[in-house]
Parts: structure tokens; sequence; C-alpha cells
């Protein structure tokens, strides 16, 4: 029987576990956000071990090239994104990196790559071993707006949009809905959903839908130009992110090169939530501040519309859209419990 199964397994590309054979190396301490890792450093993240390539602190393993991944580990306890409430796995189910499952073992699992619901005791490339909260600690990630939350907010969203892609994403902008007040936190992580909500469609788009304006955001005048082509810098993820010169600046900004490999934007969700926290923390638009120090200094929630799109919505140039805003934001700020603040509109 084990042989048939390695076989079979062999065949459609799984590692497997076969009684007797090695299991999986021990995992090293818990990686830990505040600690400095230096070159040669292990950490443990998400069961497997991960060697540190240079000094590196709060960039967690996996979200950038600083980390190596050793492979699977056991027998530690590891961090990770959510709570004991995840969905049942369903044999043919679509997940991608980042979901996770309750296994009809009763334990929970990860996916540590896209896979079209592929058993997650047989297949260790697709699968790992998760440890999650068992409910003391309502939300392990330490982001503001908790799982279940994010799922309340967004019912309808894409596949695409995980909520451990968003969490892995904090780390590149550590200050954002985490500056001030608790009350300022959610106030800002509001903002920043709502107007992603408004984007997308309610996390339901990845991709710009009107694919006659693709070829329009090349702007040869860069000296870089438009290496990926002149029809790929369309709008992609959370915030749309679109241009060359967007798809540059925010791929130097998070050490990625987008410019020449926009499509990851559409491909790996924690990038795409990246390029929406760079607008959202370094970007002014149209406005006079960037959104994130508009929510932290109490100019508004009016002020990261003008930031985003001040230019087509505000000074009553468009007040459905203004408005449509205005009503996630104050859904969301319900939903976490906190008033809106003054300001709303612009």
């Amino acid at each position: 029987m084990t042989t048939l199964l390695a076989a079979l397994a062999m065949a459609i590309g799984l590692a497997v576990l076969i009684p007797g054979t090695a299991r999986a190396a021990d995992c090293a301490t818990a990686w830990n956000s505040s600690s400095v890792y230096t070159g040669g450093m292990t950490a443990s993240y998400n069961g497997h071990n991960w060697s540190a390539k240079w000094w590196t602190q709060n960039e967690t393993p996996g979200s950038s090239d600083v980390w190596a991944d050793q492979g699977g580990c056991s027998g530690g306890s590891t961090p990770g994104p959510g709570t004991c409430n995840h969905p049942n796995w369903a044999a043919g189910t679509q997940y991608r990196t980042g979901d996770i499952v309750k296994y009809t073992d009763g334990k929970y699992y990860i996916a540590e790559h896209d896979n079209p619901g592929y058993d997650p005791t047989i297949s260790t490339w697709y699968w790992n071993p998760h440890t999650c909260s068992g409910g003391g600690d309502p939300n392990p990630s330490g982001f503001v707006v908790s799982e279940s939350q994010f799922n309340q907010m967004f019912p309808s969203r894409n596949s695409f949009y995980t909520y451990s892609g968003l969490t892995a994403a904090l780390s590149a902008y550590p200050g954002f809905a985490n500056t001030g007040s608790d009350t300022v936190k959610k106030q800002e992580a509001a903002a920043f959903l709502a107007n992603v909500s408004h984007e997308t469609g309610g996390l339901v788009h990845v991709v710009e839908q009107n694919t006659a304006n693709y070829p329009h955001y090349c702007d040869w005048s860069q000296p870089y130009g438009c290496p990926a082509g002149q029809a790929a810098y369309y709008g992609r993820g959370p915030i749309q992110l679109s241009w060359n010169f967007n798809y540059k600046a925010a791929g130097d900004a998070l050490g990625i090169d987008l410019l020449n490999n926009p499509w990851r934007v559409e491909q790996d969700a924690a990038v795409a939530w990246k390029t929406g926290l760079w607008y959202w923390n370094t970007q002014n638009g149209p406005g006079t501040m960037t959104p994130h120090n508009a929510m932290v200094n109490q100019a508004g929630f009016g002020q990261t519309i003008r930031s985003i799109n001040g230019s087509l919505e505000c000074d009553g140039k468009n007040p459905a859209q203004v408005q449509s805003r205005v009503n996630n934001y104050t859904r969301f700020t319900q939903i976490l419990g906190v008033p809106t603040g003054a300001n709303l509109y612009c």
C-alpha cells in the first residue's frame, strides 16, 4: 500500500509522509517581530524554519528575500494569523497560499502553495501543520482587525485577498494601524479598508476591469520606460496600483522588482496588500498629506479620499463616490466599535 501511495505521489509531484520515514526537523525558536536577526540566525514561522541572510528586524519570514526557507518543521509553537475557527477542508476546493483549514483529524493546516484541494496529510509541499490560538487570544496576529471582523467586512471577497496576506504585509509599514490610541488605530484600519473596498468592489476585483485602459498606463518619458510591455501596468491589488512609475516607486520602496514583473501584484496576496499600504503610508496623491497622516493626526476620513482620488471626487465633483466611501467607513467603524470622528467628507 505504501509503495503504491509513494508512486502515486511521485506521479503528481507531491511529497508524502510514509510510516517509518524521517519526520520534519524540530522547529527553532519562534520568530519575533521585535528581535534582531543577523546572517545565519534561524527562527521558525508558520511551520517552517527560516535562516536570515543578513541583518533584519520586523520582516516576516516568507515576505522578503532576507529569509531563506529551510523547510518544514515540527515540535514548536510558531505564530500564525487566525484563530481556531477556520473552515473544514474540502476535497476539490481551490486553496491559495496562506489559507488555513481544519482537517478531518481535527488538526489545522496552512497552505504553503496554491492547490486544488490536495489532502493536507499526504502533501508536505502544499500543506503544513498550523498551530492556532484556540480562543484565548481573539486576534493573535496583533492587527486591530480580527479575522472574523475582516470576513464580516468582506463577505463576498475574492479568495485572493486573504487575511493572512494582509497581516503578512503589515511588517512593511509597522506604523500602520499601530500609532496612537486604540481608537485611532481602529479608525485608521477602518479608513484603509473602506477605501480599499470602494476601489475593488468589496475586495472582489484583483485587476482593473476595463481592459481598454491597459495600454494607457505606460509613461514612455520615464528613463526606464515600460520593460514589461506597454499594456502591463494596469490597476492591480487593493488600491488598484497603476502606471509604470508607480510600479517602479512601490517596488523600490518594498524591495520587489515590480517594474519588470508587475504581475506579482495579482499573484501574491502579501505583495498586493503591500502595494496598498505603500500608497497609504507614503503618497499624498492629489491631497496635501498621506492617508496615514490624515487619520493619525485626526484630519479626518475626508482627507484620505482627497489623497486617493480627490481630483475626481472631492469639492462636489462626484458626491456619490464620496458617499460610497463614507458608507464603507461608517460600517467598518461600527464593526470595530469606534466612532467615525469628524470631517468625513472632502
